[in-house]
């Protein structure tokens, strides 16, 4: 038999009649006579719009509704998909909505408008930011996304209507966000259409290439499906086991694929046919295994088993490739009916709203999109977000396994840092080393599926900036982030209030005093804080002046004087800034580490605090008194400083000499360790200014080396030195 696949094509002539009928299979017992109210009040709002291709505009929202019903959708989807143009295209309120068909209904309808009103300069911009309204309208109902689906499948069935740069358009956008998000849904017969329609307008060389090098093979095609599909069906007779087999050729964008990975033709892609096997229950699905195997030879490396590791969407199946009749590759999958079911309508397919929205929202949320959503609160860009997502959305990665047997799935490419984010936050960010099979391994290590991944931590480890270069996933990445924000958070914090008691006592005052007399309440309302700690934070940050403070608080005489004398101040402080800038030559002594933009007697310093070598990215700040400070591009106590301070500095080529730099070295605590690790320092030719070490309480040992290093390439070469003794955990730039 040959597969069926769910029919997503345009229905020109569909009604409102056949539409109930379906409905009425799928929700035999609901009273459907609101499905008809909801369509006659939709033609009715639609009835003066034609679409592209000259058709009355309700046969779209008939078509999208039809999807849904195809889907297995509740009724509240159904109704969405029949008006989820209305309140954008036609003079309709949500309210409107909510009052005729109820607030379910105008909730879904409201999230579809709100990602479809987004105008923006770029395109770039306008699909990063499409892509985070959906996520983001996503979390709050899962069906506005499946609506939207719907939407875009039945758009994309008559995009031959609109213009070719139109088409270009569509195509790409539903390639890059559309098509992802029905992967992660687990709705393959929704990602599998999409991504052919798309390659029928990316590509249409390749498209209708493809379909008639399939078409010319046909009949002998067809005649070969046959022929496997008896020769299953009659070895699965003989071991007693019934089931549907069907069998069919590949989606096109799936072969293009595979030409484009593996850079070959299409007559040289062998497995170009699927067969499918469902049967009743999982000890079926493995019998049904062993018999394909012992049939057919299997090809090494080409079996998967989605039953047992489940893959983040919910799909099941057993992926094996054989060597079938003619000595032809085929796949096969092998899994349940349920299973099925999932695997074509994926969340749609066990969906569980009650009527009238009395279901628990929680309960239809996915634990991935709540994931998502913390990410969502610290990528700094839309753009960010999306690049972060897409990689997340790429549902094929890494199994890993925990030391007690639980797996974890990761993207390709992730490391140790990312596995331990994935078991639990505090366990990130206590890290301090990991070992794989039982090897002690660095943290940028890439793990491979079958890994078992043991995570080594500390009390007193804390994240680092750098890990952000090491982590793969959202979720690792969004973690970090955070952590770094509550530190720089707690920084300002203590700076701003720090300033404001310091402006406080040019009038006498303090901020205890001020809070007695409650003078901040209207402050901080007036700013919408809810406490000051935020205050403080802002004013740490230097996003509110002080200034602006001062005159807002009723017992502080703030005169223009005060004023005046801020703005000198001010003005003064900028007034050096731009001297220095301004007078600045380069200068290239080889007696100078960096070339500054700056005057011959400027007194140049190097930053504690990040301890620049060349080879790092660098600026310098000016410093009122103290000349020029290099940090790391990367270094926090930069981060807020205004940019007039900031000034192009450059590692001097003709300067030879070695630069300090720590390095912390977490170890096992074993005897001799200390001088295992100077040797192995001093045998790599670098200097120890000094070394500081101490035991830890969970048997750890912890060492904080200076040494001197000439670049950034001698400071790698150390500490990949250092890594590869036995006995150490972890190496890192302190």
């Amino acid at each position: 038999m040959f597969a069926e696949r769910i029919d997503f094509s345009h229905e020109a002539n569909l009604t409102i009649d056949e539409l109930v009928k379906r409905a009425e299979v799928l929700l035999p017992e609901t009273d459907l006579n609101i499905l008809r109210r909801c369509y006659e009040f939709a033609e009715k709002m639609h009835v003066s719009h034609k679409r592209s291709s000259g058709e009355a505009y309700i046969i779209h929202p008939l078509n999208v509704a039809a999807t849904l019903i195809k889907l297995k959708m509740d009724l509240d989807s159904i109704m969405a998909g029949l008006l989820h143009d209305t309140v954008e295209d036609c003079d309709v309120s949500p309210e409107d909505i909510s009052k005729m068909f109820g607030q379910s209904v105008a909730q879904i309808v409201v999230g579809c408008t709100k990602i479809s009103k987004i105008k923006f300069k770029t395109k770039e911009e306008s699909q990063a930011e499409n892509f985070r309204k959906m996520v983001v309208a996503m979390a709050q109902d899962l069906r506005v996304i499946i609506v939207k689906l719907a939407d875009r499948m039945h758009n994309m069935r008559t995009l031959q209507y609109v213009s070719k740069e139109k088409q270009m358009g569509k195509a790409q956008e539903t390639l890059d966000i559309y098509v992802p998000l029905a992967s992660r849904l687990g709705i393959n017969s929704v990602k599998a259409d999409l991504e052919d329609l798309c390659l029928r307008y990316l590509h249409p060389d390749i498209y209708y290439r493809l379909a008639e090098k399939i078409a010319m093979k046909r009949r002998e095609r067809e005649s070969y499906i046959e022929e496997t599909l008896s020769l299953i069906e009659e070895k699965m007779l003989e071991y007693s086991v019934t089931g549907e087999v069907t069998g069919r050729p590949k989606h096109f964008y799936s072969i293009y694929k595979k030409m484009h990975q593996r850079g070959v033709d299409f007559e040289q892609i062998q497995d170009l046919l699927a067969f499918r096997i469902l049967v009743s229950n999982i000890t079926e699905c493995y019998k049904v295994l062993g018999i394909i195997h012992s049939a057919f030879t299997p090809v090494p490396g080409r079996f998967k088993d989605y039953i047992a590791i489940p893959k983040v969407n919910n799909y099941q199946s057993l992926h094996t490739t054989v060597i079938g009749p003619k000595a032809e590759r085929i796949e096969i999958q092998i899994r349940t009916f349920e299973m099925h079911e999932v695997a074509e309508r994926g969340v749609a397919a066990h969906w569980k709203y009650k009527e009238r929205n009395k279901s628990d929202p929680a309960e239809n949320k996915l634990k991935w999109v709540e994931e998502l959503m913390e990410f969502n609160q610290s990528a700094s860009s839309s753009s960010e977000f999306m690049d972060a997502v897409k990689n997340d959305l790429d549902v094929g990665g890494v199994f890993i396994f925990t030391p007690t047997g639980d797996v974890k799935e990761l993207r390709y490419g992730a490391t140790p840092l990312d596995f331990a984010y994935a078991v639990h936050t505090e366990v990130g960010n206590k890290t301090v080393g990991a070992k794989v099979n039982g090897k002690m391994v660095p943290l940028k290590y890439r793990l491979k599926s079958g890994d078992t991944v043991e995570i080594l931590t500390s009390k007193t480890q804390t994240p680092s900036k750098d890990w952000l270069k090491i982590c793969k996933t959202s979720r690792a990445i969004s973690k970090i982030k955070q952590h770094l924000m509550k530190i720089e958070r707690d920084e300002h914090k203590v700076l701003g209030e720090d300033m404001l008691e310091k402006a406080l006592k040019r009038f006498d005052t303090s901020i205890k005093s001020i809070e007695k007399k409650n003078e901040f309440r209207p402050i901080l309302e007036r700013l919408h804080f809810k406490t000051m700690e935020e205050l403080f934070v802002n004013i740490g940050s230097t996003h509110l002046p002080i200034k602006d403070v001062l005159v807002s608080i009723p017992s502080v005489a703030f005169t223009e004087t005060d004023e005046l004398e801020i703005k000198e101040e001010e003005k003064d402080l900028d007034s050096y800034y731009k001297k220095v800038a301004k007078t600045a030559r380069k200068s290239t002594s080889k007696d100078n580490a960096v070339i500054v933009d700056g005057l011959d007697d400027i007194v140049v310093k190097m930053g504690r605090c990040c301890n620049p070598i060349p080879g790092d990215p660098i600026t310098g700040i000016i410093t009122r008194g103290r000349g020029i400070t290099v940090h790391t591009v990367g270094c926090v106590r930069i981060a807020d400083m205004e940019k007039a301070r900031q000034l192009q500095v450059e590692w001097n080529k003709n300067y030879n000499f070695a630069h300090p730099v720590n390095i912390k070295v977490t170890t096992h605590d074993k005897p001799g360790i200390l001088s295992k690790i100077s040797k192995s320092i001093n045998n790599a030719g670098i200097n120890i200014r000094s070394a500081i070490a101490r035991s830890m309480p969970d048997q750890k040992g912890s060492f904080i080396f200076e040494i001197e290093v000439k670049d950034y390439s001698e400071l790698l070469k150390t500490i990949s030195s250092i890594e590869q003794m036995e006995e150490v955990i972890s190496v890192s730039r302190a």
